[in-house]
């Protein structure tokens, strides 16, 4: 399309294509007419260089000092170009396309190297075509769309910020508000819909959105940019993103003030393009200021130095100045112009000359009237364009540097706001690090951190001079209620069905939703639609995709929520929890003979017998010495530790403990047996009286290896759920309406055309087992994990809202309150949680037995221990007739003699009575009496 305009251009040219050759060039070039190869010295004393852009415009006024302030600096710079100079020619392209083109074409034919501008990204796309063909760089400090890439238009060299990246910053600035849709308000042009083309692509990117595009075309009317905002007030959104031209920017913000749109509760959020307003004069009009507080907008960010310092102290000597001051557009055009030098400068001295041809697909005008013979080709100028993208220096606006995509490097803007009578820069936005308080340049040399926790602005003064940040939207006021769609449901009516009242519904379901609306803090008006026939359950997958497809708003019901459907819609805080059971039907058990083994484990039952055993033999071993009646014969001595042990089952041992010791083992051991019987007592009870019932569906395990009939409720997603997840065969799911077909379905049974269970969610399942009166069970646990929510479309605004709603409800107790008036009933939960035969296991006694074990082994230390001590003090052979000679030092101290410790000689001290051990511990120490005082009384 635009090679064609291009060549209408030329068609219209065709008249004064030859005078204009005529009129011969102004300025000194290197090739002469006459001569286009021939040059008049190695370095050329004068390089023409032009300039496009409208002059009479809020950035012309601005560039056009900012231009010739750069080209006397350079001439007059010994550094750079010091035997060259450049001459600068201005052409108007009064922000028109075609005329922007015409001179664009008139400038070509001066032999320039080089032209600064456009400013227009509508007239730099038809101008790039130009400069392409006759290879001359195009230094554009204005032209910010994203769609003039390098590939594109080779010859095109953006000097400013691309608008890719101003968009990205405006998308971090929204998000870091918790925002997730704007309006886009914009000039119908190349530089309007590609920067909010790409304004989309970065919002997609981060899951928000460009809710509507409202485009109005250049030079449009008061009365029409009216119309536009509006129906844009009649939106959902109170985010707004302006994205227009300087010169007619400030006429969106006049209507806005009148519509009342600039109080407290709306977002403005402009482009670079206002600043550039206000930067233009040192003091702004009161009444401009007025019509924007509280705007929030982006600046070209250009780093302080001493060059800018004394480019700003220069301004004010600059003659012919239309402005007071200058936007950051006139610091780009500036470079610009160095740039252009410094690559010049470096151009020359590697040896390269200037020269240009006639290009023969111009001159050749296949017999028509065209006559481009006065455009000639700029041969070096591909070697000029690499030498300009690869010049570094540093300029007013900090370091210009190129990228391998050629945009300039570190792209940053300034982040400020319309406050009072002046503005104020609450942070700034980097590619490099995101939204920040601190200058681009400081964060440079950190890591790249776009973390969401790293994000930081001032605070903002918005719109109705308020600080606090306004919600971002508000329900549409366009006289459109909410498009609500209801299942209309064939069974479970307490859920949700239809009704004769206003409202056209009631249910569960529906006095959540109302409750939860009623606690916004805004009005929601609402429209209930009946979605089904009512004479079978609707697809509710068919229903979140109606809601996915705009036809309607909402769906409000017992909609599962499920990870395909999150896919799609957005869902609500879910406000009543559920999953997957199995219930079947039952039957009386079978008496079994060993049921009474049933309530302990094989372990529990070993353990315990194990322990009967262990206490029965501590009490023997500690009773042996002091009980007569543990004393006899060894057989007889066996069959007391087996009678006292399990005797102590039943609280009927006969014999009586005397011992300390025995008596605390045999304390904590029927302390033990109490625990035990009780829970055996109970544990058989409940097997005997509760778990009568039975089923061959034990559980979720058993229903996918059995190949019997399984019921699902019509309409839900437990029917793909089993078919996808479960790989259980689509042929043995069998959709039922509702309770009575589930009924009827589990008294059939498999063989008799019915089903073995009912796979449905749990809310539904105890409105069954109500209804039924217990007549069925649930087996199992639940095998999935879910909830109802409120299905919106994507991105809505009000799920979130009414997810907060939601949990009010919750902790203030309405939300059980609702679930008791429809749901509540006498629950048959007790049978699904006493229906699994749970047999008491060790873990359930484990500290019982440890307390009683230590306790035997504590009693058996102490017992060991007292015994081996009187077998050391005593001699068992004292009763012989022989006595023993001792040292005197050893009958002095009474102690016996030292001798070898035999196992038989212990056992046979053990098995003594206790009495005739402290009998012989009498006599011992009589004798030691007599013997001492013998001793004393003897003749030294």
């Amino acid at each position: 399309m635009r090679r064609v305009q291009f060549f209408l251009v030329f068609g219209m040219l065709a008249v004064t294509a030859q005078p204009m050759a005529a009129k011969g060039k102004s300025g000194n070039t290197t090739v002469s007419p006459s001569s286009p190869s021939s040059s008049s010295s190695r370095m050329p004393r004068v390089l023409n260089v032009g300039a496009l852009f409208t002059v009479n415009s809020v950035i012309g006024r601005s560039v056009k000092p900012a231009v010739a302030a750069a080209i006397d600096d350079v001439n007059s710079s010994p550094t750079v170009l010091s035997a060259t100079q450049l001459n600068l020619i201005l052409h108007d392209t009064n922000c028109s396309g075609f005329l922007g083109t015409i001179e664009a074409l008139e400038l070509m034919e001066k032999d320039v190297v080089a032209a600064i501008g456009p400013q227009s990204s509508g007239i730099a796309h038809v101008i790039s075509h130009v400069v392409n063909e006759l290879h001359v760089p195009l230094l554009s400090f204005g032209a910010t769309d994203p769609t003039l890439s390098s590939l594109q238009y080779p010859y095109f060299i953006r000097t400013t910020q691309n608008d890719y990246h101003q968009m990205s910053a405006i998308t971090d600035l929204v998000l870091h508000f918790d925002w997730k849709e704007v309006v886009a308000i914009y000039v119908d042009d190349d530089y309007g819909r590609n920067g909010i083309s790409a304004l989309a692509d970065t919002l997609s990117k981060k899951r928000a959105k460009i809710s509507y595009k409202a485009s109005f075309t250049p030079g449009a009317s008061v009365a029409n940019i009216t119309e536009l905002l509006t129906g844009v007030n009649l939106m959902e959104s109170r985010v707004y993103v302006v994205h227009v031209n300087p010169d007619s920017g400030l006429q969106i913000f006049n209507a806005a003030k009148k519509l009342g749109m600039l109080t407290s509760g709306y977002v403005w959020i402009t482009t670079d393009w206002l600043p550039a307003v206000l930067d233009s004069s040192e003091l702004p009009d009161s009444d401009t200021m007025d019509l924007i507080q509280g705007v929030v907008s982006l600046r070209q960010h250009t780093s302080n130095s001493d060059v800018k310092k004394e480019f700003t102290n220069k301004w004010k000597g600059i003659k012919g100045k239309e402005t007071s001051s200058f936007n950051s557009y006139a610091f780009y055009a500036y470079d610009s112009v160095w740039l252009l030098a410094h690559a010049l400068d470096k151009f020359l001295k590697s040896g390269q000359r200037i020269t240009f041809s006639y290009d023969s697909n111009l001159r050749n005008t296949n017999n028509t009237d065209l006559q481009l013979s006065g455009l000639r080709v700029f041969n070096e100028g591909d070697k000029l364009l690499e030498t300009i993208t690869s010049t570094r220096f540093n300029g007013l606006t900090g370091e210009v540097k190129f990228d391998q995509d050629r945009n300039l490097f570190r792209p940053a803007y300034d982040v400020i706001n319309i406050g009072g009578t002046g503005v104020r820069t609450i942070g700034y936005w980097s590619n490099h690090s995101g939204l920040s308080v601190v200058s681009p340049e400081s964060l440079y040399g950190n890591p790249v951190n776009h973390s969401a926790n790293e994000q930081r602005l001032y605070s903002v003064i918005w719109p109705g001079e308020t600080s606090d940040t306004p919600r971002g939207w508000v329900f549409p006021n366009n006289g459109k209620p909410l498009r609500v769609a209801v299942p209309y449901r064939y069974s479970y009516k307490e859920v949700v069905t239809k009704d004769k009242s206003t409202q056209g519904v009631r249910g569960y379901c529906i006095d959540v939703f109302e409750a939860a609306v009623n606690l916004l803090p805004y009005p929601v008006p609402r429209k209930y639609i009946l979605y089904g026939d009512g004479r079978r359950n609707p697809s509710y997958t068919n229903l979140v995709n109606a809601v996915a497809e705009n036809k309607y708003d909402a769906a409000v019901g017992d909609v599962t929520i499920t990870t395909n459907r999150t896919r799609i819609v957005d869902f609500t805080q879910p406000y009543m929890e559920s999953g997957l059971v199995i219930v079947v039907a039952v039957k009386s058990a079978k008496a079994k003979p060993w049921a009474f083994l049933q309530p302990f484990t094989i372990e529990m039952w070993l353990v315990t017998g194990g322990f009967f055993l262990l206490v029965g033999s501590v009490v023997w071993i500690l009773e042996h010495r002091f009980n007569h009646e543990f004393r006899g014969p060894p057989s007889q001595q066996v069959m007391t530790i087996f009678w006292f042990s399990f005797s102590t089952m039943f609280f009927s041992h006969r014999e009586n403990t005397v011992s300390t010791l025995g008596r605390l083992v045999l304390i904590l051991w029927l302390f033990v047996v109490l625990i035990i019987n009780s829970s055996y007592t109970a544990s058989l009870t409940s097997i005997l009286t509760v778990q009568q019932l039975t089923s061959r569906i034990e559980g979720i395990d058993s229903l996918k290896a059995s190949n019997e009939p399984i019921g699902v409720q019509d309409g839900t997603f437990a029917y793909n759920y089993m078919i996808r997840e479960l790989n259980i065969a689509e042929s043995r799911i069998k959709p039922l309406r509702g309770e009575e077909e589930y009924a009827n379905a589990l008294r059939l049974g498999p063989k008799g055309g019915g089903v073995a269970a009912i796979v449905d969610e749990l809310p539904y399942i105890e409105l069954f087992m109500r209804n039924t009166k217990c007549e069925f069970r649930i087996v199992g646990e639940e095998f999935t994990k879910s909830g109802w929510g409120f299905a919106f479309q994507r991105d809505s605004p009000l799920a979130v809202d009414l997810s907060t709603t939601i949990l009010q409800l919750s902790e203030n107790g309405e939300l059980q309150r609702i679930h008791d008036k429809w749901l509540s009933a006498d629950s048959c939960s007790s049978q699904t949680s006493d229906a699994e035969e749970n047999s008491l296991s060790l873990n359930n006694f484990w500290g019982l037995f440890v307390i009683c074990g230590a306790a035997c082994f504590i009693s058996l230390s102490i017992f060991c221990f007292r015994v081996l001590c009187q077998y050391w003090w005593f001699n068992p052979d004292e009763e012989e007739p022989h006595e023993m000679v001792e040292p005197e030092s050893e009958t002095r101290s009474g102690r016996r003699p030292s001798r070898a410790m035999s196992f038989r000689d212990l056992m046979d001290f053990y098995d003594k009575k206790e009495a005739e051990i402290k009998e012989m511990h009498r006599r011992n120490t009589r004798r030691g009496i007599l013997e001492s005082d013998e001793y004393n009384g003897s003749p030294s």
